[in-house]
């Protein structure tokens, strides 16, 4: 598209009868406007810049904020990772946005720093247009008036002539009456000379005047032509910078998005339940079924069978319906498979547990006050070797008393 240009389309043309008016403005008002518009539109991008930074910095503190006060700290081993790393990249993502706040404000600054620039510079060449303004419209008006009195002086001098004519004959007008007619005809005749030549004097001076109104003129239209056209140019630019950051700043937050799922995908169950397991373990095996426990095979003094065959009698005597009861008794084992139970309860001691004990390793063995059980071992580090019914562990022997 052909380029226009200020000076060629906004000269004051308007032109009656008595010429053209130089004291019409209104194409230099039509630019003067158009500049006006141009420094408000500036104004109206800076707003808009500093509110957006504003609302990027109060995001970005926001996010930073969340992310050190969110907690997560009974989280363990790989979920915590990810969300530890997931609140780190959103403190990061918030302080990316602190710093694109910034760049909006120094885009602003140069903003502002171009408009004032522009200000200062269209109103040295106003000031230059006025000053070449009111002297060629004080011009152009005498010029008017010069005119308007040559124009009167030779319409008086034709109208002199024109009664010369009519008095021209000696017959019919006295002598001293056209000679009295002639000098005024002369006289009105020499006024229109003397009107005509001032008039062409302020015909040339204003000619003189209007070429370097018109020099200074059109120069002053191509500056703010410049001014226009670099008010354009560097708003354009702002607003593409300004969508670039923005654009920047979505991939930055996108590559801090993706470092946690690369995080997130290293997250594992199993990993995650066995660390659990073996931080907070309680024990391998579940409890056992509660057995009988003959009282009189714990007594405390360390007789274990004394008591019950000493007592038996007594009972079976003040008891003799005893005799008459009857007890469904499982099949005991064969007489081989007793005599060698026996012979190894023989090497066996029995102790009687004074404490309660919870096991903290596989190899340990749970142990409840009052309970009966067979040592068969004593390690010198304190630990025993004992076996409950089917069941065999490490006890601490401090906590045993031997029966």
């Amino acid at each position: 598209m052909a380029a226009l240009k200020f000076s060629a389309a906004f000269w004051k043309c308007i032109v009656s009868i008595q010429g053209t008016d130089f004291s019409d403005r209104s194409g230099y008002d039509a630019i003067l406007q158009r500049l006006q518009d141009g420094r408000r539109m500036c104004k109206d991008v800076e707003e808009l810049l500093r509110m957006r930074a504003v609302a990027e910095e109060k995001f970005g503190k926001e996010l930073v904020a969340i992310a050190r006060r969110t907690g997560g700290q009974t989280e363990i081993s790989t979920l915590r990772a990810s969300v530890d790393w997931l609140k780190a990249e959103i403190e990061n993502t918030g302080t990316l946005h602190i710093q694109l706040s910034g760049m909006i404000k120094e885009e602003v600054q140069k903003l502002e720093a171009f408009r004032e620039h522009q200000r200062e510079q269209r109103k040295k060449f106003e000031e230059i247009i006025e000053k070449v303004q009111k002297p060629i419209e004080a011009l152009y008006k005498r010029t008017m008036e010069s005119k308007r009195c040559y124009e009167q002086r030779c319409k008086e001098a034709d109208e002199a002539e024109q009664v010369v004519e009519k008095k021209s004959n000696p017959a019919s007008t006295p002598l001293k009456q056209t000679e009295k007619v002639l000098n005024r005809a002369r006289l009105c005749r020499q006024a229109a000379r003397l009107a005509e030549k001032q008039y062409k004097w302020h015909i040339t001076q204003l000619d003189n005047i209007r070429q370097d109104w018109e020099s200074t003129y059109r120069s002053t239209c191509e500056v703010f032509q410049q001014q226009e056209s670099d008010r354009i140019n560097i708003l354009r630019c702002v607003l593409w910078d300004h969508c670039n950051q923005l654009s920047m700043q979505c991939i930055r937050d996108d590559e801090c998005y993706e470092e946690v799922r690369k995080i997130l995908e290293q997250c594992d169950i199993t990993m995650d339940n066995n660390c659990f397991i073996q931080m907070k373990r309680t024990g391998c095996s579940p409890p056992k079924s509660v057995e009988f426990q003959n009282y009189y095979n714990t007594d405390t003094n360390g007789n274990a069978d004394g008591t019950t065959a000493n007592r038996l009698p007594c009972l079976q005597q003040e008891a003799p319906g005893v005799n008459n009861l009857s007890f469904s008794v499982a099949p005991s084992c064969d007489g081989a498979n007793v005599s060698s139970t026996e012979s190894k309860v023989a090497n066996e001691e029995q102790y009687k547990v004074l404490y309660d004990y919870e096991a903290q390793d596989p190899d340990e063995l749970s142990i409840t006050r009052g309970e009966v059980l067979l040592i068969t071992d004593q390690g010198e580090d304190g630990w025993w070797t004992a076996r409950r019914g089917d069941l065999i562990g490490l006890v601490p022997g401090t906590y045993l008393i031997k029966l």
